[in-house]
């Protein structure tokens, strides 16, 4: 297994957070987690990213433990709903800042302007882009340093149809080439058309693991927001 969840919990009260969840991800999966507000989707990754300590609970990717950090930074590239970019500073800037943080050679912010189609906006000062243009500098900037897994956070949150439809085309061009990729969705449409399975999280846990087929064949997407 290239990840490894064994009962990964953060409690902020007693409705809120993540109860231990325990799964396993193989390399190449696509993975949507789909939940309500404040079911635990944006926790989940954030620790999974490093970017919120757990209170209790074991992980590991390409079995070196999370708690690695030095190690794992190259392992895990997050994309947070609201990009956090420098504002002021151009695209080129923002991705050589992030290569020299992680030991990237600078030669990769190249290619990354090149392979999510920046190249022509690597001057212009983030502040000035639109927010499908500075989700995709996001992206770009988790992949400089060739992460084993990818997550994402409402990928496509505020995004118009054109622009939602070339985050599904970089998505999937990525799966294609054996990317693992976990995101949270609302949009049932995402789900469809980019996940190789679902996890539901409601109220903490899990509450449903499996494939799109199983999920859509189910009740559990049509009572999931009555729950």
């Amino acid at each position: 297994m290239q990840l490894q969840v064994s009962n990964l919990t953060k409690l902020y009260s007693q409705t809120r957070g993540l109860h231990p969840t325990s799964f396993s991800v193989e390399q190449g999966e696509l993975i949507a987690i789909v939940g309500h507000n404040g079911a635990g989707k944006s926790t989940l990754l954030k620790m999974l990213a490093n970017w919120i300590i757990p209170d209790s609970g074991h992980v590991t990717i390409d079995g070196m433990d999370l708690r690695n950090r030095k190690a794992v930074v190259k392992k895990m590239g997050f994309i947070p709903e609201d990009p956090n970019l420098f504002d002021f500073f151009s695209v080129q800037y923002n991705l050589k800042l992030f290569a020299r943080l992680a030991r990237t050679p600078l030669s990769r912010v190249e290619d990354v302007l090149q392979e999510l189609n920046l190249a022509r906006f690597r001057k212009a000062q983030v502040q000035s882009l639109s927010k499908g243009l500075k989700q995709r500098v996001s992206i770009g900037r988790a992949l400089l340093a060739n992460p084993s897994i990818l997550l994402l956070d409402e990928p496509t949150s505020g995004l118009d149809f054109e622009t939602t439809r070339e985050i599904y085309r970089i998505l999937n061009t990525m799966h294609q080439a054996g990317q693992t990729i976990l995101f949270t969705s609302h949009r049932p449409e995402e789900i469809k058309n980019l996940a190789t399975r679902i996890m539901v999280l409601h109220n903490g846990q899990v509450i449903f693991d499996g494939s799109p087929a199983e999920y859509f064949e189910s009740t559990i997407h049509q009572e999931l927001y009555a729950l």
